[in-house]
């Protein structure tokens, strides 16, 4: 048979599986609530998958074609697959270990309700800063931040806003980042200059964010009594050895994490530390986890394993304290693994066979003045965001796509690295399907829908990168360059 010939898809191709996933997304959230996200909306990112296909091949693209762009979106997201495996075990055995409640004991004692969501959000951009990574801060310091938070009577779900806030602060103007990184590299600007660059948003929008959360702490209501704190914090005490060496797996995460050691073996080797500390100061946590299956050897190690796999829990006989232990494993990860192979296929759909790119062409030329092209920008890396599923997509695409742009109207590409950093890295979070909000979602605890409001840093920090570029506030010029070649902006 003769291979039909590759077409450019008309306009309605591309809006046809993008109207598709927003019906059918829309009619999950309709039909099934925050549940959706269990099950309900994977299913709708799997038939819009099968759509776009349909469509590439009308279009004439050969099945193979479909198959093997399948295989590189699977591919594309394989370290976070297997970070996100980590983290469900190290979750699991840190609470088992004792890490976790230790960290909560002592949490609870020093942070005020009054001040809380303040504070949640200083030290999870002071951890990220260090550390660079917005992922690991969350599920270290910020499952044991939320995890106090239900205890001491304040919302989780703020909590779980103000942890966000501060790990992609941190995330976002640390030299450690890989994202940052590759923002600078991407649109060929020092990586340093690109930071303080950034530092004009990103300050004073986490300036805002603590405003807000200082409100919200003074408003808010008590919810529970000093007695229920106390009484709490006897229980952890009495389950657990709470001691400062539980903490010992935190700081050796904290040191690899510095070192720069790759993410997921950090996270395992964290893991089996803790398992390996945590047999020797919580014996009887170990052996009532696996109901005396043996000598301490055995138990030990099933407990460990066990934990890795499936999870800790316990019943303490308090619901608040059972709620906060009784979590991880590996297979926890699970539905947001379905989540992300779901949403970022879909996305690789729409860029490999040019449907992005017929969307995102009349947005260039439509953008006449430069805060319209700021608009362009930020409209293309927070909807890759929602379309793709991956950061990393709504990072790279709309840095090839508008950098000779940028260089034809004299901006400094420190002016497109700011604005793709703000677009395409911190609106990550806030989207349920994209691996980064379904991390954050399965790390803390809590449906991205629920803490969305809260997650203020991700609103403010690409507004005032909009007005910036309306108003031309700090925005930095150069000698305008000629346009480039067709040949040079289709170079990999």
């Amino acid at each position: 048979m003769s291979t039909p010939a590759i077409r450019t898809p008309p306009l309605v191709h591309a809006i046809i599986p993008l109207v598709s996933l927003a019906v059918l997304i829309a009619g999950a959230l309709a039909l099934y609530g925050l549940d959706a996200l269990d099950g309900p909306i994977q299913v709708a990112l799997f038939l819009c998958c099968a759509l776009a296909a349909l469509v590439a091949m009308r279009n004439g693209h050969q099945f193979s074609a479909v198959q093997e762009a399948g295989r590189g979106a699977i591919a594309s997201v394989s370290s976070a697959i297997f970070i996100l495996f980590a983290v469900g075990a190290l979750i699991g055995v840190w609470n088992l270990s004792g890490t976790i409640p230790t960290l909560v004991y002592y949490g609870i004692q020093v942070l005020s309700p009054g001040w809380y969501y303040t504070a949640a959000a200083i030290i999870c951009a002071v951890v990220a800063l260090s550390i660079g990574s917005s992922w690991t801060t969350a599920a270290t310091i910020g499952v044991g931040l939320v995890g106090i938070a239900g205890l001491i009577g304040v919302s989780p779900a703020i909590t779980a806003g103000a942890v966000i806030c501060g790990a992609y602060l941190g995330d976002k103007t640390s030299p450690l980042s890989e994202t940052t990184v590759l923002t600078s590299q991407l649109v060929g600007v020092d990586l340093y200059d690109h930071i303080k660059r950034q530092v004009w948003t990103s300050v004073p929008a986490f300036g805002i964010a603590l405003v807000v959360f200082f409100i919200l702490g003074l408003t808010g209501n008590d919810t529970v009594t000093e007695a229920e704190t106390t009484s709490d914090l006897d229980k952890l005490n009495e389950v657990f050895n709470i001691t400062p060496l539980a903490l010992l797996p935190l700081a050796l995460l904290v040191f690899m994490s510095i070192r720069k050691i790759p993410a997921t073996l950090s996270l395992l080797s964290a893991t089996l530390f803790a398992g390996v500390l945590g047999a020797f100061l919580q014996p009887d946590v170990y052996a009532n986890f696996v109901s005396g299956s043996g000598s301490v050897v055995i138990e030990s190690i099933k407990a460990i394993w066990g934990g890795m796999a499936n999870g800790f829990s316990i019943d303490t006989g308090i619901a608040d304290i059972d709620r906060l232990l009784s979590r991880g494993g590996m297979d926890s990860m699970l539905s947001t693994i379905w989540l992300i192979v779901g949403a970022v296929t879909f996305g690789a759909m729409l860029e490999e066979f040019g449907l992005i790119a017929r969307l995102i062409d009349p947005m260039v030329a439509a953008a006449k003045s430069t805060g319209r092209l700021f608009l362009a920008v930020f409209i293309c890396g927070f909807g890759l965001n929602v379309v793709a599923g991956d950061q990393y997509i709504a990072l790279v695409l709309p840095t090839k796509v508008f950098k000779a742009e940028f260089a034809r109207r004299g901006l400094a590409p420190t002016n497109l690295s700011r604005l793709a950093a703000d677009s395409g890295t911190v609106t990550s979070p806030l989207v349920p399907w994209n691996s980064c909000g379904a991390f954050m979602s399965a790390t803390l605890g809590v449906s991205t829908l629920l803490y969305l409001p809260y997650a203020i840093f991700c609103y403010a920090s690409p507004a005032l990168s909009l007005l910036y570029g309306f108003t031309g506030f700090r925005i930095e010029h150069v000698e305008p360059t000629p346009e480039l070649p067709v040949e040079s902006e289709e170079t990999p």
